[in-house]
């Protein structure tokens, strides 16, 4: 009786781990914003998707050696998960989410979008060029001059640091 009751309460917990959404957007939000406030940094919001190949690449490209420590110096990166498909807006899909993201003026503009808050949640830049399209993830020399020049905005990032962004960003072509 008691292996019974065992397997019952173990199957019903994997149950719930495997079906449990993931963590609203707004709570996550709130946290970035709460630590923002405590490291006097800025919040980096990225709306990504896991079948979104720029988003990949953003995300590659922030977390790279050389850009990793610079961004985490000034930012709060924070990402939030939306527009998945099939099985895995269940798996991966923040709550709240997208409406977070329509919050912001992403309605239309595609992934990835991002957002730069200070630490009240007050918009200081997002991810719409001077032509009011998303530049995404910027790969070309325009888009990553536009990247940095809103990375200079909203950091105390040197120039020096700022060209190593660029750099990293900058897409070659062979």
């Amino acid at each position: 009786m008691k292996l019974r009751k065992l397997i019952t309460v173990l199957f019903i917990g994997l149950f719930f781990s495997l079906y449990a959404q993931q963590e609203d957007a707004n709570k996550i939000l709130e946290k970035s914003l709460s630590q923002a406030k405590k490291e006097n940094k800025n919040v980096l919001l990225i709306f990504h998707a896991s079948w979104c190949g720029w988003c990949k690449k953003m995300e590659k490209n922030l977390n790279s050696d050389a850009v990793k420590p610079l961004i985490d110096k000034n930012y709060i990166p924070t990402y939030v998960s939306v527009q998945e498909r099939g099985e895995n807006i269940k798996k991966y899909e923040n709550p709240n989410g997208q409406d977070l993201m329509n919050k912001y003026q992403g309605k239309e503009a595609g992934l990835p979008f991002w957002v730069m808050l200070d630490a009240k949640g007050n918009v200081l830049d997002n991810s719409f060029d001077k032509n009011k399209e998303n530049i995404g993830c910027p790969a070309s020399p325009e888009e990553v001059y536009e990247f940095r020049d809103k990375l200079q905005k909203t950091s105390s990032l040197t120039a020096s640091q700022l060209q190593t962004i660029y750099d990293n960003f900058v897409q070659k072509k062979s």
